[in-house]
């Protein structure tokens, strides 16, 4: 494998901001979905978070290839939603957005954490990264799920040579952090400015 598993996400960051700065939709999902070999790496613990993040990208790219033009700009979505009263729904794009950004926030610590923390056992970091992102918005079944597939976690040495290939892990997996994390601080400060950022799970 020529550089890391996180190579590719990283290439097709470059393109998810537009001249001006705004979130364009395809190369975000595309970055989304480049993070799913990652967490097959991590087997059965993870299995849950990425079915939640693949049905998220479906609804979302199902949206956006309706009308591709209408649809370019990710935050065009929650506007067309606010504009008809629908952005509260559960089955939304709106919704997809806000839990698929939850989601990648969940992934970003706990990439931080492994590089930050190499002293850290993997359930160490996933549920540090779990304590500090997705819990809060959790009810109490989603949180019982998380806490029981986290056991599941693979061993941290094998782990990560697995997702080395032939690059820096720990350089790529920092500038993977740096270079995502504002891109979700964007998303979640613009759906706080339209009231919907503190949706909760059942």
């Amino acid at each position: 494998m020529e550089g890391t598993l996180f190579s590719p996400a990283l290439e097709g960051m470059k393109d998810v901001k537009s001249e001006h700065g705004e979130l364009m939709t395809k190369p975000f999902l595309e970055v989304c979905k480049l993070v799913l070999p990652i967490l097959d790496k991590f087997g059965a613990a993870m299995t849950v978070v990425k079915s939640d993040i693949s049905a998220n990208i479906a609804r979302l790219e199902s949206k956006y290839n309706d009308n591709p033009s209408r649809f370019n700009y990710l935050y065009s979505f929650v506007q067309a939603e606010v504009e008809i009263k629908t952005a509260k729904s559960s089955s939304s794009c709106t919704n997809g957005l806000l839990w698929l950004t939850r989601a990648m926030d969940f992934i970003v610590v706990l990439f931080h954490n492994l590089a930050q923390h190499q002293d850290w056992s993997m359930s160490q970091a996933c549920n540090d990264s779990y304590s500090k992102t997705l819990k809060k918005w959790h009810g109490w079944l989603a949180s019982s799920s998380f806490t029981v597939a986290i056991k599941l976690a693979p061993d941290r040495k094998k782990f990560m040579e697995v997702i080395s290939g032939n690059g820096d892990i720990n350089s790529d997996m920092e500038k993977f952090c740096m270079a995502f994390s504002p891109i979700l601080q964007q998303i979640h400060k613009f759906l706080t400015s339209v009231g919907l950022d503190s949706m909760k799970a059942p």
